[in-house]
């Protein structure tokens, strides 16, 4: 794996490091293939049961890098149609970046130490948790440049604040702080800088021994009851606990339940 993405894996959690620290993070092209095949592999990895995806230095990731995108805005002003649209990579990249952790079929954490803005506010929304230093913040500045949302905030932020706030954060596009971001539900708690990855990990920690396929059917069936009548939810609900009560995780602690023992959970 390239160094401007840091893969660690240990006792069941995978940590994805973001590490160009001198530009908080940027998501170059290489930054950006890194995370699409890490995303990937983690998610298709059975002995990953949890995932944390953090930042080197100041920020979590400002989104894109602003000097490859002006590279590639120079090339289409002088290369015309014969360029590469400039902003082919959220087909390229973004879209599976996203699509690869909001569908992970295992809790994902966004342990957000610094800034998030733009594409890298996006990463954090698709994850399934927000925990952030109170030195971090959040910034949908696309409007400010021209352009409409992308990395996947028009599908994750109305779902996790509501549609008015988001549509709020992304017109007026302005910086919201960790406080104020935790008042609204868009993170899941606030902590000292110095405790935001050992507290990701600790909640990595206990998810990764906890029921991964019954994670897995839940973020399923909350994912397909957003865009779902009421009769397809109730399908998908009945289908999918089909599933798990078949399942030897759900044998071996509906057992542990009845002779008072601490369930172990196996992923299967």
């Amino acid at each position: 794996m390239s160094d401007v993405l840091l893969v660690e894996r240990s006792d069941g959690v995978a940590t994805l490091t973001m590490n160009r620290p001198d530009s908080m993070n940027s998501l170059s092209v290489a930054l950006k293939e890194a995370l699409v095949d890490a995303t990937r592999d983690v998610g298709a990895d059975p002995s990953v049961r949890a995932v944390v995806l953090t930042g080197t230095g100041r920020g979590f990731c400002v989104g894109q890098d602003l000097r490859e995108h002006t590279e590639a805005l120079t090339r289409t002003a002088e290369q015309g149609a014969d360029a590469a649209p400039p902003l082919s990579t959220v087909i390229e990249h973004y879209n599976p970046i996203v699509t690869a952790l909001a569908t992970m079929p295992k809790p994902v954490i966004a342990a957000v130490n610094g800034m998030a803005a733009g594409a890298g506010a996006g990463l954090s929304f698709a994850c399934d948790f927000r925990i952030a230093s109170g030195k971090a913040g959040f910034l949908l500045a696309f409007a400010n440049v021209g352009l409409t949302l992308d990395s996947g905030v028009s599908w994750t932020l109305p779902r996790i604040i509501g549609s008015a706030r988001a549509t709020a954060l992304a017109l007026l596009a302005e910086p919201i702080t960790a406080d104020a971001a935790l008042e609204m539900g868009l993170v899941n708690a606030v902590v000292e800088p110095d405790l935001v990855l050992p507290s990701a990990l600790e909640l990595a920690a206990r998810l990764a021994a906890g029921p991964t396929l019954a994670y897995a059917a839940i973020k399923r069936s909350i994912a397909h009851a957003a865009t779902s009548d009421l009769a397809s939810a109730l399908q998908m609900e009945a289908d999918l606990q089909a599933e798990l009560g078949s399942s030897a995780d759900h044998r071996n602690a509906t057992a542990a339940f009845v002779n008072k023992q601490k369930p172990v959970f196996e992923g299967r």
